[in-house]
C-alpha cells in the first residue's frame, strides 16, 4: 500500500515479529537442505533447541563488567530489560554459555496474543574474554604478606647482622671476664622478675632497709604469660623461652617498622630506619629477656593498622601492647588520637569500627591497673602505690633536671653521661620531627613518640639510667635521621652507620658487664 502524500514510507522497526522472522528463515534453510548443526544437548526442551543463535561480540574489557566476570548485555533499541525479554541459548553449552543467565535459573515468560505466542526480542551478548577470577581474601592477604616480606628481606638482614655482631662481642667479652653469657642474657635485672612470674605467678615482694618495697605487681603480665606458654609447649626452661620470645619479637618489630617506613618514605628509607633502630646505643636490650621488643612489635603493627584503616586490628594490638609494659599506654593514646581526628573529619558518617577501636585500645593497660588496684585494696591508685614502692613516680621531669645538673657540675658514671646525651638527642629528634614539614609523619606516630618521650623524661625516681631503654620503642624519632641518610652521599652515610655500629656494640657490652647501675 502506497504511503499518503507528503509522508515517508513506513520503515519496519524491530519488534515482536523479528525473532519469528529469523526462526522462519532458519526453518526454510532446513527444508532447503541446509541442516543446522546438531544441538549439543538434545535432552533439553524444543524451545532451547529452536532458540535463535545470536551473534557474540567479544571484547577484552567493558566498563560495565562486574568483578565476577559476568557478561554485559546490550539490547536492540536501547529499551530497558524485562523478564519476558530474556532470550538465551542453551545454558549448558560451552560455546553459548551466558554467565549472567548461568546463575539465573528463572525461565522467560511467553505471552500469548491473538496471533500466537510472542517470542522475546533478540538480545546481543557481549562476552568478556580473559577474565581472571579474583582470588579469595585469605589468598590475597597471604600474597600481600609474602610480597612485603620479600621487600623487607634486605632490611631484616641488616638488622640481624647488626644484632648478631653485638651479641658476638658481648659473648666474647663475657667469656674474657669469666662471666656466663647465658646468665647475662636471661638473668639480668628485670629478667629474673619476669621468669619468676612465669614460673610461680604474682605474689613475690622484697623489702629493703631504706623503706623501699619491690613488688612483682609492677610488671605487666603479657610477657610472663607468653614465657609460661612457650615453656609449657616446648621442652625448654623459662629463661630460654623468654630469650626466644624477645628475639622473635625483635624480628617482628623490625618488619613492622619497615612496613611503616616503606609506606611513608619508600623502601630505601625504610631499610635505613630499621638499621638505625638496630644500632641504637641501648639496642643490646633486643638480645636479652626484656619486654621492649614485644612492645615495639605490637606498637608498629598497631600504627600500621591505623594508617591502613584497619581499626579493629589497631585497637586489639594496642590493647595487647598495654598489657606488655607501663608505657604501652602510648600506643593506646595514639589510636585514640587517630580515632578522634577521623571522627572530627567524618562528622556523622563515622563507622562503628572507629568507636570500637577507641574503646578497645586502652582496655589492656587500664584493665591491669584496675586488677592490681583491686588486689592491693585501692582500685584507682593501687598500682601507683606499687610503683612508689619502687621509688618510681611521675614528677614532670624534676628529677631528670636534677640528675642532668649533677652530671654537668660533677663527675659521673659513663652510663649516666650517656643517658643525658641520649635524652637530649631524643628531644632534638622530636623537635625535628615536628618542624620538618616535608617529612612530618602522620598524627598517630607523633602522638606515640611524644607520649613515650613524656613518660621517659617526666618520670622520676632512682632509675635515671633506664630512660634510654624506655625510649627504645620510640622508633618514629629516627625518621628525620633516616631521611637525611637516604639523601646523603653514600660515603658519608656508610661512615656514620659504621660509627653507630661500633658505639652500639661497645656501649651495649659495657651496660651488661661493667656498668654498676640497673639497665
Amino acid at each position: 500500500m502506497a504511503a499518503p502524500c507528503g509522508t515517508q514510507p513506513h520503515q519496519p522497526q524491530p519488534g515482536p515479529w523479528f525473532p519469528r522472522l529469523r526462526l522462519a528463515i532458519a526453518r526454510t534453510h532446513q527444508l532447503g537442505g541446509h541442516q543446522p548443526p546438531p544441538h549439543p544437548h538434545p535432552h533439553l526442551s524444543r524451545r532451547h533447541a529452536a532458540a535463535p543463535r545470536t551473534p557474540l561480540v567479544r571484547r577484552r574489557f567493558l566498563p560495565g563488567r562486574t568483578s565476577s566476570g559476568r557478561e554485559v548485555r546490550r539490547r536492540h533499541g536501547g529499551s530497558a530489560p524485562t523478564d519476558h525479554a530474556r532470550a538465551r541459548r542453551c545454558p549448558l553449552s560451552a560455546n553459548t554459555l551466558d554467565p549472567v543467565d548461568a546463575f539465573d535459573t528463572a525461565k522467560p515468560a511467553v505471552t500469548s496474543t491473538a496471533a500466537g505466542p510472542t517470542a522475546p526480542p533478540a538480545v546481543t551478548f557481549i562476552s568478556i574474554t580473559s577474565v581472571t577470577p579474583r582470588p579469595h581474601a585469605p589468598r590475597r592477604r597471604a600474597a600481600r604478606l609474602s610480597s612485603a616480606l620479600r621487600r623487607a628481606v634486605p632490611a631484616l638482614g641488616l638488622f640481624a647482622a647488626a644484632r648478631l655482631t653485638g651479641l658476638l662481642m658481648l659473648c666474647l667479652w663475657a667469656e674474657h671476664i669469666g662471666r656466663s653469657p647465658g646468665q647475662l642474657l636471661t638473668q639480668t635485672w628485670d629478667s629474673t622478675w619476669y621468669t619468676r612470674i612465669a614460673a610461680q605467678g604474682y605474689g613475690h615482694t622484697l623489702h629493703f632497709t631504706d623503706g623501699a618495697v619491690h613488688s612483682d605487681l609492677a610488671f605487666f603480665p603479657l610477657y610472663p604469660g607468653l614465657v609460661r606458654a612457650v615453656s609449657t609447649v616446648l621442652p625448654i626452661g623459662g629463661g630460654t623461652a623468654a630469650l626466644l620470645i624477645s628475639w622473635a619479637a625483635a624480628a617482628a618489630a623490625a618488619f613492622g617498622i619497615h612496613l611503616l617506613g616503606e609506606r611513608l618514605h619508600g623502601r630505601t628509607t625504610a631499610a635505613v630506619l630499621v638499621l638505625l633502630w638496630g644500632l641504637l646505643p641501648h639496642a643490646v636490650v633486643f638480645s636479652i629477656a626484656y619486654t621492649e621488643p614485644l612492645l615495639t612489635a605490637l606498637a608498629a603493627f598497631s600504627l600500621y593498622a591505623v594508617l591502613t584503616g584497619r581499626w579493629l586490628w589497631a585497637g586489639s594490638l594496642a590493647a595487647l601492647a598495654g598489657l606488655s609494659r607501663p608505657n604501652g599506654v602510648a600506643i593506646a593514646a595514639a589510636v585514640c588520637a587517630a580515632v578522634a581526628y577521623e571522627l572530627w573529619k567524618r562528622r556523622a558518617h563515622a563507622p562503628w569500627r572507629l568507636w570500637a577501636a577507641a574503646v578497645v585500645a586502652p582496655l589492656g593497660w587500664g584493665g591491669y591497673l584496675l586488677w592490681v588496684g583491686v588486689r592491693v585494696g585501692d582500685p584507682l591508685s593501687g598500682y601507683f602505690a606499687v610503683q612508689s614502692g619502687w621509688r618510681s613516680r611521675f614528677d614532670f621531669g624534676a628529677d631528670t633536671l636534677r640528675a642532668v645538673r649533677d652530671i654537668v657540675l660533677g663527675p659521673a658514671e659513663l652510663a649516666s653521661t650517656g643517658t643525658a646525651l641520649i635524652v637530649a638527642a631524643a628531644l632534638l629528634l622530636f623537635a625535628l620531627l615536628l618542624l620538618d614539614r616535608e617529612n612530618r609523619p602522620p598524627l598517630p606516630l607523633l602522638v606515640y613518640a611524644g607520649v613515650l618521650l613524656l613518660i621517659a623524661i617526666g618520670g622520676g625516681g632512682s632509675f635515671f639510667e633506664s630512660k634510654p631503654r624506655f625510649l627504645l620503642p620510640a622508633f618514629p624519632l629516627l625518621l628525620p635521621l633516616a631521611c637525611a641518610l637516604t639523601k646523603a652521599r653514600p660515603r658519608a652515610a656508610i661512615v656514620l652507620i659504621a660509627a653507630l655500629a661500633g658505639l652500639s656494640c661497645c656501649y651495649g657490652t659495657y651496660l651488661l658487664t661493667v656498668a654498676p647501675m640497673p639497665l
